[in-house]
């Protein structure tokens, strides 16, 4: 689980930076919404998987509802879930 939830960590938060720093300037400033789509689709999906896999996760380390929290909020931040694979789940690795 703690594999699967780092990964999707890691790939959410590259579709989170994907889509605001491709698909949105393709979309307002070069009028190329297509792209903004696919990529939209993918951060939606992967959005969805983190924040249940992150209270599945959780409830599975017995974490509290502050951490939870955290881990929430992390999911609508730039660059926050690269931290929070860092903080809280590379050291459960070791």
């Amino acid at each position: 689980m703690l594999k699967i939830f780092s990964l999707t960590a890691i790939l959410e938060g590259i579709s989170y930076l994907l889509l605001f720093g491709v698909g949105m300037p393709l979309k307002y400033l070069a009028d190329i919404p297509e792209p903004n789509i696919y990529i939209g689709y993918a951060h939606g999906f992967l959005f969805i998987a983190y924040c249940a896999l992150a209270v599945l996760f959780s409830y599975e380390r017995k974490w509290g509802l502050k951490r939870i929290c955290i881990l929430l909020v992390a999911a609508l931040l730039p660059f926050a879930t690269f931290y929070i694979d860092r903080k809280y789940l590379k050291p459960l690795e070791a």
